[in-house]
Formats: structure tokens, C-alpha cells, sequence
């Protein structure tokens, strides 16, 4: 269900085969869909659902037994089903398109601000366009969290193993955006507060990398609150789904100052105000 290197299939099937095991099998990829936060809600209403598996009798059959049993509450015509190959990688492709999508705006959040255009009004305009639509949006910090960067990085693997230098190239770039998004806003910050943080309080509202969630994994803030700290600020965070001990551990796996340093310069507050 949830996301594995693409050929997991093939190896458990590998392994199975050459098992002492006189059942028969078919191994099927079922990729998870959810999002945290609205996981119960995309998975009782899911846009597809996808089933990969072997093309034979029996792997056409194992298909259709799993397809039966999301066809209890989804539409059929949503159930999708695909070779194992296609599967895997589906999941792989969906994630990477979404970080594409936050870092080409977040590549136009740089260029609006040293013209006068608006970035909001921009998203607007072209998430107008029923090609692109409006989802994914809206410019930020960058996006953060275990799938996204995990996702297009396996994307990158999987292309150089193939030799296609130049795919791996292009899916390589959102991660350096994302990455130089983070830096960039990091250093707007001491731009704005007179070229220097030394010494001043900046306030975090918000830790984890997505709202309503405790998910700390890559949060933007992560990133942004070490860069801070090289520039010898102190950082407030006030997140109420966090535990301090996860904000400290947070920055202390980056290696780039020590506990000490990071527990007195780093307060983390139970009220916002």
C-alpha cells in the first residue's frame, strides 16, 4: 500500500517463487492515495484507485477479487487497473508532479518579487485555465514532509539507473528549488530585520510541515530555523501539535550546532501571544 521502491513487486514475487511453499499467489500493487490530515475522507472518497498486477488468467483474476471490494463504495470507473510497472511508478509520478507544481510557483514567487507582479494573482489567473487548474498553487516556503522529496528522489535513482541522465536531471531541479526557496525566504528574513538577526527573537507559528498534522519530517521551518540560527538569532516556535522535544531533536539531527547551543537559543512556547 504505501510507497516502495519501483520493482518491490518483482522482487517479492522472486522470492516467493523460489519458496518451498506449494500455494499459489499473485502479488498486486496498491498504491495509498492519502494525504495527511484528510485521510479518512480520500479514502472513503478517492479520485482512483489503482491495481497493478500480472496480465495472466490468475493475475487478471487477483484484480478483479480486490477491484469487487473497493467497488463496495467507490465507482468502478474509478478503479483502475495496470500493469505492476505501471503502478509503482504511478505513485512515484504523482508526488513528483505535485512538488513540481509547488516549486514552478515558488520559481515565479522569485521572479515576482523583483518585478511588480503578484504571485497570488498570477496563480489565479493561470489556475483559471482549466488546463492547469488551481490546485498546488499557492507559493510558500517549500514543500516539506516524508513523500515529496522521497518520491522525486526515487524518480531521479530510477532514471539514472536507466541512463536517462537528462530525465534525472529535470526531476533533480524541483529538489534544488525547493531547496533554494527555503534559503531564499531564510535570508529575506534577515534582509527585512536590517541585514542582521543577531541577537533577535524570530517567531515560528507552525513546525510540522502540513496544518492539522504533528509530521515534522523535511518541514520547511526545519531548514529556515537553522539558517537563522547561523546568524545567530533566537527562534520562538509555537506549534501546539509538537512536542519540544521533537523541535529540538529536529535540529540537532542536522549536525550543524550543538544541543547546547540549539536549547538556549531555540524556546518553544505553549501560547502564541
Amino acid at each position: 500500500k504505501s510507497t516502495l521502491p519501483v520493482r518491490t513487486a518483482e522482487a517479492l514475487k522472486d522470492i516467493l517463487s523460489n519458496s518451498e511453499s506449494k500455494f499459489k499467489f499473485e502479488i498486486l500493487s496498491n498504491p495509498e492515495f492519502l494525504a495527511e490530515g484528510t485521510a479518512i475522507d480520500d479514502l472513503m472518497n478517492p479520485d482512483r484507485v489503482l491495481i497493478g498486477g500480472d496480465d495472466t488468467p490468475s493475475g487478471k483474476e487477483a484484480k478483479n477479487t480486490l477491484s469487487a471490494i473497493y467497488e463496495a463504495w467507490v465507482p468502478k470507473e474509478r478503479v483502475l487497473q495496470t500493469n505492476v510497472w505501471s503502478s509503482e511508478l504511478s505513485k512515484l509520478t504523482a508526488n513528483a508532479f505535485l512538488a513540481q507544481r509547488i516549486s514552478s510557483i515558488n520559481s515565479m514567487s522569485a521572479l515576482c518579487e523583483v518585478t511588480e507582479a503578484d504571485v497570488d494573482e498570477i496563480a489565479r489567473a493561470i489556475g483559471m485555465d482549466s488546463r492547469i487548474g488551481p490546485k498546488f498553487l499557492k507559493s510558500s516556503v517549500g514543500f516539506g514532509g516524508s513523500c515529496f522529496q522521497k518520491d522525486v528522489l526515487n524518480l531521479v535513482y530510477i532514471a539514472k539507473s536507466y541512463g536517462l541522465d537528462e530525465v534525472a536531471e529535470y526531476w533533480d531541479q524541483v529538489i534544488q528549488l525547493n531547496d533554494y526557496q527555503k534559503r531564499r525566504f531564510a535570508d529575506k528574513i534577515i534582509k527585512k530585520s536590517y541585514n542582521t538577526v543577531s541577537g533577535k527573537n524570530i517567531a515560528f507559528y507552525g513546525w510540522a510541515f502540513k496544518k492539522d498534522t504533528n509530521d515534522t519530517r523535511e518541514s520547511a521551518a526545519i531548514y529556515v530555523a537553522d539558517h537563522l540560527l547561523d546568524e545567530q538569532a533566537n527562534v520562538v516556535v509555537y506549534d501546539p501539535k509538537v512536542p519540544a522535544e521533537r523541535i529540538y531533536a529536529d535540529l540537532e539531527y542536522l549536525n550543524t550546532h550543538s544541543s547546547e547551543e540549539i536549547r538556549e537559543r531555540v524556546k518553544v512556547v505553549n501560547d502564541p501571544y
